[in-house]
């Protein structure tokens, strides 16, 4: 139970995940100082640190191994396959079965299948578990480089119905401004400007936390203020926590099925169960700001990612830890290769 623990705070269930939950509990507590009608000024702030996010994101990517991360090109399709397209295939699939969720409930599990993979859980529980770390670290990042594209497009077919008057256009364009342009400045800067700050980096992860328990804290506040929750009991609660956990375990039974079917590599296999069924948390309020203006909807949207977020760390520890204890000849030969 100690590695296991330990394992746990490495792939993110930290004092940042204790972060977003005090958050919301202040929201609750004092939701009128960061709803709408608060005298701080919330949004110039929030919108600066999107922008600085996703800067100092794009600057840890090196472009050179970006491009030499091509060769192995079938884990790769099969990867961002899983993340934008079959993931939400499996939702629209079950789209009947949601039947008895509340609509922004069902809404935010359309977005949750749409989004990036994780970045940092899922390249600690590839390395753990003795995967192809490489290829974990390039599909991370090149998924989080689609999602700018293909997250509001889909959102609007997965969705349906329940995506109300998503402009995908103006929502498209929106992201370009305040995720692609600085991801894309920040990689063009790697080469000059990552080797001076690279010796600061741990501490600029506290700006991407900031960031994101600031639109943590607006989004819930505001939720609150317009009393969105009080119709909510713990068995609807425990029922949405129910699908997501069905959903992570259906995307890793398909995938581990795919992966021994195309007889990849146990390192190969690992790193595609472990990118291909994670969601970015941090990509998911990011972009849910930009895409879901109204704060109080939004609050109800992010519900789901944050519960599938949560469960995924605790499943892939526990998966990491079982591969540990099977790593096999064969992984290491096959972490060897892009």
């Amino acid at each position: 139970m100690g590695k296991l623990g330990s394992l746990l705070t490495r792939v993110g269930l930290n004092g940042f995940l204790l972060g977003i939950i005090l958050a919301i509990g202040l929201a609750a507590l004092v939701p009128e100082l960061g709803a709408q009608q608060s005298t701080i000024p919330w949004k110039p702030f929030i919108q600066v640190g999107i922008a600085l996010v996703f800067f100092l994101y794009g600057l840890k990517l090196d472009p050179m191994q970006l491009r030499a991360g091509l060769a192995n090109w079938k884990l790769h399709v099969l990867v961002q396959a899983a993340t934008f397209l079959i993931f939400p295939l499996l939702v629209m699939g079950f789209h009947g079965l949601f039947s008895t969720l509340n609509p922004d409930f069902v809404l935010g599990i359309s977005y949750l299948s749409v989004l990036p993979s994780t970045v940092s859980a899922s390249v600690v529980l590839v390395s753990i578990a003795g995967g192809n770390v490489a290829a974990a670290i390039f599909n991370a990042s090149i998924s989080s480089l689609f999602g700018v594209f293909l997250t509001p497009i889909w959102l609007r077919i997965v969705a349906g119905g329940t995506a109300g008057e998503l402009d995908v256009w103006s929502a498209f364009g929106e992201l370009s401004i305040q995720v692609l342009l600085p991801v894309v400045l920040g990689i063009s800067l790697h080469g000059w400007l990552f080797p001076k700050l690279q010796p600061f980096l741990a501490r600029l992860k506290a700006v991407d936390q900031s960031v994101i328990l600031m639109i943590v804290f607006t989004t819930f506040a505001e939720s609150f203020s317009q009393q969105l929750f009080t119709s909510f009991s713990w068995s609807s609660l425990a029922l949405l926590s129910g699908v997501m956990l069905s959903l992570l375990l259906l995307a890793l039974g398909l995938l581990f099925w795919l992966t021994s079917l195309l007889c990849f590599s146990r390192a190969d296999q690992i790193t595609t169960l472990f990118c291909g069924s994670t969601k970015s948390l941090v990509h998911g309020v990011a972009m849910g700001k930009v895409l879901f203006p109204n704060s109080a909807v939004l609050g109800l949207v992010l519900l789901p990612v944050m519960v599938y977020h949560l469960q995924q760390l605790i499943v892939g520890s526990i998966l990491a830890r079982y591969f540990e204890k099977k790593i096999t000849p064969d992984l290491g030969q096959g972490s060897k290769n892009l």
